[in-house]
């Protein structure tokens, strides 16, 4: 007999209401051996919960959803208690006395759920993605991973594909039969059409791994003019220590932020100078380095130029004047985080940019999605390549397009993932 497995599905710690999950064969049934009664043939009620010596627990709502309705596939009971840590701990102990109760692993729910069609794999990575989200843009992005987005294209994709091996097999299988022989167009047709949809799904894929990971964007510029000042002022706090000692930060400093629903990290770098200290100097090149990756740089200047810095600004990047409470006024925007002055221009101006950014963006949102679309390209380019040299080649171009469906069968994990999914399930809490 299959375990029943049981876990809190809501956040640990003293609530006003918990809930416990509860997943398996027969585990209606098994549940109502501590209630002391049967379930209602309706899908919710109230009973009172026992423990092993009669006593009762707490009085609870119990949820009850048939395989056809739960989100693992499998019987499922929710426990809805009171969310004090006695009473969740209580029942929690009373359900691991039970015959075949055990506790579920990491991610074991959402595992039962693919493992039982009701999910794929994208689906299960884009819920992984909407547990983790920060931000709007995340959310949106998880949702749409979530709802099969992408899931579907692949489906289209494949039963193109297929349809497309099909024609080159029936001309092989009865070659000798009064059929259309030259099934070329057709065939070209399909796959052409499948690659310009999953070429457009990996140019976006950058820019939706982006939204999905988040943006850096590098404050740079000399020393001492208020790039930690300016750090301290977006987050709201002494994140990073400010001095009118040049030289002060060392190491680059990070703070993750919310700009218009994007998730950003902003970087206080190093002042850029030339200099013969050498812990300085690592702290400098450090800088150097983290501003080149970054998605977008801030250069702080004393007046507009950036020669001195030695780093040259690229399309997306931001040059202002820093310390605007001790200017005069300029054509350039000016920035102080002491005053807050250009705070919000500057703000709006990475907002606009990160907009700028994420046109485009698809559904594919990983890297493991990228790498595989680009390989089935692989594949039906070469496919592609046979059927036009020679008609006889068909059956080689037939087996490098099965290679193509069977890379995107893999996409969504119908195909060789099982070494995916350990790491995939082991990143998921308890519960789900």
């Amino acid at each position: 007999m299959n375990d029943i497995i049981f876990a809190l599905a809501s956040a640990k710690g003293r609530a006003g209401v918990s809930v416990i999950r509860i997943s398996g064969d027969n585990s209606i049934t098994s549940v109502e051996k501590i209630l002391r009664k049967n379930l209602s043939s309706n899908n919710k009620c109230l009973r009172k919960i026992y423990d092993s010596n009669n006593s009762v627990i707490d009085e609870v709502l119990i949820l009850t959803f048939k395989k056809s309705a739960s989100f693992t596939g499998d019987e499922t009971v929710e426990i809805h208690c009171h969310g004090s840590i006695a009473v969740v701990s209580h029942i929690l102990r009373t359900l691991s006395s039970l015959e075949n109760f055990r506790i579920a692993e990491p991610g074991e729910f959402t595992r039962k759920a693919l493992e039982n069609g009701n999910l794929d794999l994208i689906q299960v990575e884009g819920l992984a993605d909407l547990i983790e989200s920060e931000t709007e843009a995340q959310r949106r992005l998880a949702v749409r991973s979530m709802d099969g987005a992408l899931s579907k294209k692949v489906q289209i994709w494949r039963k193109d594909l297929i349809r497309a091996v099909s024609l080159i097999e029936a001309t092989i299988d009865f070659a000798d039969e009064d059929i259309p022989t030259d099934v070329t167009p057709e065939v070209l047709d399909l796959i052409n059409k499948t690659q310009i949809e999953i070429k457009s799904e990996i140019d976006g894929s950058f820019a939706a791994e982006r939204i999905r990971e988040g943006f850096e964007v590098a404050i740079v510029g000399p020393p001492n003019i208020g790039k930690s000042t300016l750090l301290n002022a977006l987050a709201g706090r002494d994140a990073a220590i400010t001095s009118d000692v040049a030289g002060t930060t060392r190491d680059v400093i990070e703070v993750k932020m919310d700009i218009n629903g994007f998730a950003v990290t902003l970087l206080d770098t190093a002042g850029l100078r030339e200099t013969t200290d050498k812990v300085e100097k690592i702290g400098v090149e450090l800088a150097k380095t983290r501003a080149k990756n970054a998605d977008i740089r801030v250069f702080i200047t004393h007046d507009g130029t950036v020669n001195e810095l030695k780093l040259k600004p690229e399309l997306n990047d931001i040059i202002v004047i820093g310390k605007s409470d001790l200017l005069d006024k300029t054509d350039i925007l000016s920035i102080s985080g002491k005053s807050g002055e250009g705070l919000d221009s500057l703000l709006k101006i990475i907002s606009d940019i990160l907009e700028d950014l994420c046109v485009g963006a698809q559904t594919a949102t990983r890297e493991r999605h990228r790498v595989a679309m680009v390989k089935a390209q692989k594949y039906l380019d070469e496919g592609k390549a046979l059927m036009v040299d020679s008609l006889e080649l068909s059956e080689f171009a037939s087996s490098e397009f099965h290679q193509g469906i069977q890379t995107l069968s893999s996409l969504i994990g119908s195909v060789g993932v099982e070494d995916l999914l350990d790491e995939i399930f082991s990143s998921f809490c308890l519960g789900k």
